[in-house]
């Protein structure tokens, strides 16, 4: 019996004295948290998606209470408003970021790019971009498996089932940048969405040289330079033989869209364009 009360004494006393110990080397150690990283995650929508760069909220919150400004800090799914919080909280000051949205740049549908074999693989775009450039002539468009769709955590993508591409919901989409991660073609870029959501940008990231583009997709961009040509802002630039709008440039004056041959240029949400009656350009053309 005295053996057992001297184990049991014995356990007692090393356990307080580890308690003890972790108590000190807690106290020595012990880091307080500034409280306005709580007030920051607060204000966070707690999406935890990484769109900031960050790997969670608090992660993000904790990066822009130790900045000394907050220009090159941006929460892509609270937007400015969000921010402005943050701002608020802090007491710094934050730079205006214009909102963004995701766009896909390939319009190579089955009509435009015929399929020349069948994929019979894994049902992911990763693993089949890693095997082989896809079903069809072209080597740069999307491989439709649908590995945006996936990532999304918002519901913003979706594979069109006749198109066989991807498309984005412009009311749910945050510009958190998962789905352009996801795409293993580096088809989907964050664009500015543009007042009253007007956008402009090649839908094409296909370099091969113009005849070989044209070959394996009716609308790809040959790189004819025609549009380059007609824009006045020099908002566009021609590197191996694509067709690239600058966002902060580019006006949204439509000028390239009418000379592109190949329509590989989109313009979205604009209204009608006007068409000039033939006797007007008739008379135009008689003046001239």
């Amino acid at each position: 019996m005295s053996v057992l009360l001297s184990a049991v004494a014995t356990l007692g006393a090393i356990g307080a004295g580890s308690a003890a110990i972790l108590y000190f080397v807690g106290r020595k150690f012990h880091v307080e948290e500034d409280p306005r990283i709580e007030e920051v995650q607060e204000a966070l929508p707690a999406a935890n998606c990484g769109g900031c760069g960050f790997p969670g909220c608090a992660s993000f919150a904790n990066a822009c209470v130790k900045a000394e400004t907050l220009d090159d800090l941006f929460c892509p799914v609270g937007g400015q408003e969000t921010m402005n919080k943050v701002a608020a909280i802090l007491g710094k000051t934050v730079a205006t970021s214009a909102k963004k949205i995701a766009v896909v740049r390939c319009s190579g549908s089955c009509d435009e790019r015929p399929q020349l074999n069948v994929y019979d693989g894994a049902s992911n775009c990763a693993i089949a971009a890693a095997l082989y450039g896809g079903d069809t002539g072209c080597s740069f468009g999307c491989l439709g498996l649908g590995d945006c769709e996936e990532s999304c955590t918002f519901d913003a993508i979706h594979i069109n089932p006749v198109t066989r591409l991807p498309e984005v919901v412009e009311d749910k989409c945050t510009a958190c940048g998962a789905c352009v991660k996801a795409c293993p073609k580096d088809i989907i870029e964050l664009r500015k969405q543009g007042p009253k959501s007007r956008r402009i940008y090649v839908s094409c990231v296909n370099k091969d040289k113009g005849a070989v583009a044209r070959k394996a997709c009716n609308v790809a961009c040959i790189g004819c330079s025609k549009c380059q040509q007609a824009c006045p802002f020099e908002a566009i630039t021609i590197e191996n033989n694509l067709a690239f709008i600058i966002d902060d440039k580019c006006r949204l004056c439509r000028k390239c869209v009418p000379v592109c041959p190949t329509n590989s240029i989109l313009e979205l949400n604009f209204p009608p364009r006007k068409e000039t009656p033939p006797a007007v350009k008739e008379e135009a053309t008689v003046s001239a």
